[in-house]
């Protein structure tokens, strides 16, 4: 059933877009994004040759976010959208049906991926795992994809966004180096990682990591007593030193594990905070994809050794 909110953002995504003409501000294009992960690579794409709204920020859970009315004027003022898709932006699947194709251009990055390479969840809405962005190779498909679109809708600039491209990818292909080389550093058996939630699965078919959630895919759904005493188990059965918290996810469900080792007997610290659905603070290393990839990589490595 919908509430009085839902009902009248409908109404005014109705009566916004009746009035809605497709132009561009300054002579930019008026690009909008959910994630910060999108936010940063766009960004990185299209340079000042672009007006960027961003939705959502640091520590912002994109699977309980809901569009405002702001938001919602965003939106229908926008040129192009790229989210993620895959059912992440779960709060946001009605707005974006409700635009249908009246907005220009709406670009969902996870759906363009190869289906066939993607990890399934039956419990999952999109029946895919969405954190596909902890996968370089994906989050390189992504800048591609951004980059056509940009150069489609905007010809003039075309080089630039090729240009920026280009450098942007080759700085992909150092990070992942750089992160392998890290990574070697950790014996593979103690490669094993216990999140807040699932976000890593990604990570850990990528790079040789193990990896479990509390939570799930989805932070929608609540960690119950049976999750933690199974978890606290494994815990203690493989001895791993150390779990960690997200910053997007409450830490309380993660500290309500490391209680149940301890009371069994054992000790697990918290290795410290990792970016999952978002990344860090705007201005600071973490708050760029390649800066939080980077954190998270030695955060882990160095946690777990």
């Amino acid at each position: 059933m919908k509430t009085i909110k839902q009902i009248i953002l409908v109404l005014i995504i109705t009566t916004l877009f009746g009035c809605k003409t497709d132009q561009q501000t300054n002579g930019k294009l008026n690009v909008v994004t959910t994630t910060t992960m999108i936010s940063d690579l766009v960004e990185n794409i299209g340079g000042d040759y672009i007006n960027i709204n961003g939705l959502m920020g640091s520590g912002v859970d994109p699977h309980l976010y809901k569009a405002s009315e702001g938001d919602v004027s965003k939106l229908v003022n926008a040129d192009i959208i790229f989210y993620n898709g895959l059912h992440l932006e779960g709060k946001l699947v009605e707005v974006f049906e409700k635009m249908g194709s009246k907005t220009k251009t709406q670009i969902a990055l996870g759906e363009e991926l190869d289906k066939s390479t993607l990890i399934g969840s039956d419990y999952f809405a999109s029946n895919y795992d969405p954190h596909v962005w902890f996968d370089i190779n994906y989050y390189r498909q992504f800048a591609t994809k951004v980059t056509k679109v940009l150069a489609e809708k905007d010809p003039k600039n075309k080089e630039a966004y090729y240009a920026n491209e280009r450098e942007y990818i080759a700085k992909l292909f150092l990070l992942e180096s750089d992160i392998k080389a890290v990574i070697e550093t950790l014996p593979k058996e103690k490669r094993i990682l216990v999140t807040a939630h699932d976000a890593f699965n990604y990570f850990g078919k990528a790079y040789d990591f193990e990896v479990l959630g509390l939570q799930g895919l989805s932070t929608a759904t609540e960690a119950g007593v049976q999750d933690v005493q199974k978890l606290s188990a494994f815990i203690i059965e493989r001895d791993i030193k150390a779990i960690f918290v997200e910053s997007s996810v409450p830490k309380r469900t993660i500290e309500a594990l490391q209680a149940a080792v301890k009371s069994k007997g054992h000790n697990v610290s918290i290795g410290g905070t990792l970016y999952s659905d978002a990344l860090g603070t705007l201005g600071t290393e973490e708050g760029t994809y390649i800066g939080m990839f980077e954190y998270n990589v030695n955060t882990i490595v160095n946690a777990l050794k």
